[in-house]
This record gives structure tokens, sequence and C-alpha cells, in this order.
């Protein structure tokens, strides 16, 4: 993947009246890049999406694609194809009617049209359904006409706003997979839209995560995950326990913190980049422990430097089991374990002991930018 910019956005802010909808957003987007845009419902994820495309006027800020500024330009001039979540499909066209349309909008003759359509469908694996009417499709399969159709205009920037969010899981989780490999198969700088963290963890090369207009991170999806630079990035990306603090002190790779959720003197976190210079003694941080990086002590192996808990709730999801642990001033966390003994060994109302390696957890700033 090159390191060429193929999109970029430069202050973005999109209003409708009073309200905002997206706030001074900022990023680019590299040639070849899976980029996924992540948050919430309302967060104002499909409406920079259709800004990008055109389908919206940006109310301030400036949009690039390929070095060119496009704010101003038409939908149908700026080089994108979109998909969208309801694939907008034609109902009275053909499946080659359909994927065939840009095309015969753009003037291409009927005979490479007709050859355009058939080489796209075999790439969506739909070779031989040309005919068929897309009332005679499953969802999978009307999916892949409407990503026929986007790609087959060759465009700079493909657009998926939520695509696979009215298919049922097993297909949705197929359809990923296809969608990457197509991508990866075409190179093409892909922007796609989802509030599922599953799908953007599994498929993008970086995500923004987006809250309430106002980009919260932008990272790889090990970075998110490990990482987070705030209380919403963690808490959204995965599960996480998040526990008050106060700052203590800090030397070059560690700081240390006082618990405000037990009576345990002082808690050891990595920096990972983390600056504490704006900080001053005493003042509230906020130390971030993901569940399946605490590890459970049952009531006959306490070690000597963990945290004394009670074991509250118990729950069996598969692979893993769960448990809900309370410390100090009723605080609740948030443990998992994997096998046959964790889940034997330790009941509901045992008291237990919690340990976790300064490595596993981080300190994070305020709720959200």
């Amino acid at each position: 993947m090159g390191a060429q910019t193929v999109v970029e956005l430069s202050g973005l802010t999109k209003q409708y009246g009073d309200v905002t909808a997206v706030h001074d957003l900022s990023f680019s987007v590299r040639r070849g890049e899976f980029f996924s845009i992540l948050g919430p419902s309302g967060c104002g994820k499909s409406t920079t999406l259709r800004t990008i495309a055109g389908f919206e006027n940006a109310s301030e800020g400036r949009i690039k694609i390929n070095e060119t500024d496009i704010t101003g330009t038409p939908a149908h001039q700026r080089e994108t194809g979109m998909v969208f979540q309801g694939y907008a499909l034609f109902p009275h066209k053909t499946v080659s009617e359909n994927v065939g349309f840009g095309l015969k909008m753009d003037g291409v003759p009927q005979s490479e049209r007709e050859d355009r359509v058939e080489q796209m469908l075999a790439t969506v694996d739909l070779g031989g359904f040309e005919q068929r009417m897309p009332s005679e499709l499953s969802g999978g399969q009307q999916q892949r006409v409407a990503l026929a159709r986007a790609l087959i205009i060759e465009p700079s920037v493909l657009l998926l706003d939520e695509p696979l969010a009215a298919l049922d899981l097993q297909l949705r989780q197929d359809m990923r997979f296809e969608l990457q490999q197509i991508q990866d198969r075409l190179d093409i700088t892909t922007i796609y839209v989802t509030h599922d963290q599953e799908e953007a963890l599994s498929m993008s090369d970086r995500i923004l995560v987006l809250d309430a207009g106002k980009a919260q991170q932008i990272d790889t999806p090990r970075k998110l995950y490990n990482n987070p630079q705030n209380q919403f990035v963690a808490d959204f990306i995965g599960e996480a326990n998040i526990l008050q603090t106060r700052f203590k002190s800090a030397t070059k790779d560690v700081i240390k913190v006082e618990p405000e959720f037990s009576s345990m003197d002082t808690v050891s976190v990595m920096k990972n980049g983390f600056d504490e210079n704006s900080l001053s003694t005493g003042e509230r941080v906020y130390l971030n422990i993901r569940p399946e990086d605490i590890t459970i002590h049952p009531p006959d192996k306490d070690p000597e430097d963990g945290l004394s808990a009670e074991i509250t709730n118990k729950t069996f999801i598969g692979k893993t089991t769960q448990f809900v642990a309370t410390v100090g001033n009723n605080q609740e966390i948030l443990a998992e374990a994997s096998g046959l003994a964790a889940q034997q060994s330790i009941a509901t109302g045992d008291t237990v002991s919690l340990t976790w390696s300064r490595d596993d957890c981080t300190i994070i700033g305020e709720h959200r930018v």
C-alpha cells in the first residue's frame, strides 16, 4: 500500500440550522487504504460520507481527492463510487442494467458496457446473473450488485455506508471477508462507515472514532484497542474497566497513581505515550483495564499484591466466562477467564484476588474530545 494521499478533509463542518452534525473534522486517507469511520448512531458518520460524495454540501472546510479541491464539485464529477445501506437498486431494471447504469450515463457504447458488466459481475461472484431482477436476489446478492455498480465506473474512492447492516450475522461475517478480498484485489481506496466495532477492527487499516460529530481518535485497530486516548474510545472499542485514580508521580516510563476505588496504596502503569507534564499531584486521571487482562485468583491462591474482591456475578459466554467482581466502595470490575478450570473453581460469592500487569493497562484522559 502506497503512502500517497487520495482523500483529504480539512476542517470539515456540516450544520443543519442550529445543529452541528460534523465539527471541524480533518483526516486523510492513503492510496489503497481501508479506512473506517466508526461511532454510535447519530454521531455524523453517514453525514461525513455523504459530504465527501457530494450528496451534502459542506458548511465549512475543504475536501480534496487526488490533490484536487472538489468541495463544490457536483456528486457525479467526484470520482467516487458509493454503496448505500439499502443498496438503492432500480427494482425495474435487470442486474446488468443496474450495474451498467453509470456507464450508460457516461455514454459508454453498449457492447463495451456489456463486456465490462460481465467482467465486474465475475469479480463480485455473480457471473450468469445478468438478466435477474433485484427481487429475485438474496440480500447478499443485492449487496454485491450495488458494490459492482459502484466499482464499474472505476472510482478513485469507494464509499460504503453501513453496507452490511441489513444482513444476518452469518452473511455479514461472510461478506466482510469478501469485501476485504475485493478491496485488496482491486487495491481501491475505501472509506467504510459502520457502528459495528467488530467490523471496523477486523477489516480496517485505520479507524476514525467519531462521537457527536467530533474526531475522538484516528489509529490502527490494535492501537485503538490497546491504547485509547479517552474514556469514550476505551468504552466504545470493546469492553473496558475505567477506574478513577489520582496522579501521584512519574518516571521516564511509568506513571504511579493512587486508586479511588480501593485501599491500595499505588498502582503503576506504563506511560504508553501518555503525557503527564500537564498533571499536578492529586489530579484525577483514569485507569483503563480490559477484562481479559485481569487475572482472577481463587480464595486458596491469594497473591500478596492482589486486589481483594467479591464475585457478584458469573456468566458463561462460550469460549470464556465473564465475572463481575465488587471491590472497595462497591466499584464493579469486569473480568474474563477462559478454560474449564476458571469456570469450576470460582463461584458467585467467593472472595478472590485480582491482579494485572502494568503493561496491560493505560492511563486515559477525559470522557471525550
